[in-house]
Order: C-alpha cells, then sequence, then structure tokens
C-alpha cells in the first residue's frame, strides 16, 4: 500500500466534510448557481449543432467524450493553480465543489415536500411537485402512485446522486467528481430511448451505466444493512436486475425489501404506456409517514460513505 502524507491526506479529507455540512446545511436553494446548469447549456449547445444528419452516434460519443474529458482536465488545471494558492483557498474551492457535487439533502427535502403536498393540498398539487423530480408523466397518477414514485426516486437518486459521486471523489478527487456529474448531467439530458436520442444519447447512456455499475450496488448494499433487513438482500437478487436500467434497480429492489413494499409496474412516459416489471412483492399502501423513515435512511447511508472514505483516508500508511 503507497504511503500518504498527513498534509495529502488532510487536502482530501477535509473538503470532504466541509462539503458535506453545506449540504446538510444549505441543500441546493433556487436561483443560486450551480455548475450542473453550465453542464447543461454546453450540452444542449452542442447537442444542438451535432444531433443531425448521419454518423449520430458517433457525434454523440464526440460530444460526450470531450465534454466529459474536458471537465477532467478543467478541474485538474484549477486544481494545480489552487495548490499554489494558500491553504486556506484550496479548502474553501474544493469544499465548495464536494457541495456541488452532493445532492442528498436537496433530493430528500423535495421527496418530503411532495408528500407533505399532497397530503395538505389533495392530488392535482401533489402531481405537479412530483413533476420536478421525476422523468414520467404525473397526470394520471393517484396518491398511492405519487407515493411510490418519491420513493424510487430516492433511492435510486441515492445511488448516483450521493453515493456515486463520493467515490469519484474518493479516487479521483475533485476532477473526477465534476467529471462524474458531467456523465450523470449528458445521461439526463441525452440518454433516452427516443427518435431524437436513440442514436445520438447511446454512448452517454452506456457511459453512465458504466460510471454507476459499483456504486449502484454498494448502495443497495448498504440501505439492506444499515436499515436492518435481511430480505432486501434477497430482493436485491431477487429483483434488481428485473429494471430496464442495469443498475436503478438495485437500490430499489434494496429499498422496497427494507420497506416491505412493491415498486415498479407500468408507467405513463412523454404521453406512452411504457410496461415496466414489478420490484417487490408487496402491493401495500404507503403511508404518508413513511417519508420520515426514507430520508432518515438516506441520510444515514451518506454519512456511512463520507466517514468510510475519511476512514481509508486516515488508515493508509502514512
Amino acid at each position: 500500500m503507497p504511503k500518504v502524507s498527513l498534509a495529502s491526506r488532510t487536502v482530501v479529507a477535509a473538503p470532504l466534510l466541509a462539503g458535506y455540512a453545506l449540504d446538510l446545511l444549505l441543500a441546493d436553494p433556487e436561483g443560486w448557481p450551480h455548475p450542473v446548469r453550465t453542464y447543461g447549456a454546453l450540452i444542449a449547445a452542442g447537442e444542438r449543432r451535432l444531433n443531425q444528419g448521419p454518423h449520430r452516434f458517433a457525434k454523440g460519443a464526440l460530444l460526450a467524450g470531450g465534454l466529459v474529458g474536458g471537465t477532467f482536465g478543467a478541474f485538474w488545471l484549477l486544481d494545480k493553480v489552487l495548490q499554489r494558492l494558500p491553504p486556506a483557498v484550496g479548502l474553501a474551492a474544493n469544499s465548495a465543489w464536494v457541495y456541488y457535487g452532493l445532492a442528498n439533502t436537496g433530493l430528500v427535502r423535495e421527496g418530503r415536500a411532495v408528500f407533505e403536498v399532497l397530503e395538505r393540498e389533495g392530488l392535482d398539487a401533489g402531481r405537479r411537485q412530483l413533476a420536478r423530480i421525476v422523468g414520467r408523466d404525473t397526470a394520471r397518477l393517484g396518491a398511492q402512485q405519487i407515493r411510490t414514485a418519491v420513493l424510487e426516486s430516492l433511492a435510486e437518486n441515492l445511488s448516483d446522486g450521493v453515493v456515486a459521486p463520493l467515490l469519484a471523489y474518493a479516487l479521483a478527487g475533485v476532477p473526477g467528481l465534476m467529471a462524474y456529474k458531467m456523465v450523470n448531467t449528458l445521461d439526463s439530458m441525452v440518454g433516452y430511448r427516443s427518435p431524437r436520442y436513440e442514436q445520438f444519447g447511446k454512448f452517454a447512456a452506456r457511459l453512465d451505466d458504466a460510471a454507476n455499475l459499483v456504486p449502484a450496488r454498494l448502495t443497495a448494499a448498504l440501505l439492506g444493512a444499515l436499515g436492518g433487513s435481511r430480505r432486501s438482500f434477497r430482493f436485491i437478487f431477487q429483483y434488481g436486475h428485473r429494471h430496464k436500467s442495469p443498475n436503478a434497480g438495485y437500490p430499489e429492489a434494496a429499498l422496497a425489501g427494507v420497506l416491505h413494499c412493491r415498486f415498479g409496474g407500468p408507467n405513463y412516459y412523454h404521453g406512452q404506456l411504457v410496461p415496466k416489471p414489478y420490484i417487490g412483492e408487496n402491493p401495500r399502501p404507503i403511508g404518508p409517514h413513511e417519508i420520515t423513515r426514507v430520508a432518515r435512511l438516506n441520510h444515514t447511508v451518506c454519512a456511512a460513505v463520507v466517514a468510510g472514505i475519511v476512514g481509508w483516508l486516515w488508515g493508509r500508511k502514512k
């Protein structure tokens, strides 16, 4: 195992802890600047220019590879600049990047808001609130489907919005974290199986699948272990692979095991009914209070991963 100096471990661990604390305190306030908005603008501009004519797969791969590689390179150069400045400047900058890379508290708050609006204002308001965090059509959903959609989203995004970026940071610092966020943003914008994106977004979708292969399964294991559910591990193996996504089904199956409920099933997307398998075996109603348990579990998993990374850093040889 390679030796790691006290200073280099602090440079990695301190921004991680500070960024995690900022996420807990601030979440993602609306109207604040965010690098993902810049990512989105770059992707949209590239898609408008390149997603036409022949060779769309190659053009999409060129855009995705260029943006991901360019993001990593830009933050690598920035890191070199920060190393020449007073340590406090580097700590502040890297803490901000970790904060921007995490999406746990904001997601949990959005999920709570859907449950609260649904109870307080009724179905129509609940559907509108849900549309802020899911891609499916919400206009036909009942109360049970709304609550189920929120919990599915919390499980899936715990993987690609929390565990995956934290692992990317542990492996490759801020450049790895921000490059991962570009991968995830590309998938959310062009990684669809639709006439417009089937070819152009295929490379981005496959890149996102590869980047989330380990995080999704680690997230599922943590949900089961920290949720204290043996059933979760049976569900992971029984249902995790049934999702259309090679990754999303695993954390969803784990959470379904914790709650002993059923996720999945057919849903409307862009006006079309899309058949989807069920994940879980108990089609019981989801109660309004259950968001509290799931929110607590999401926070527990996030804290465990942060603590695990810090422990791994400080456990390495000096």
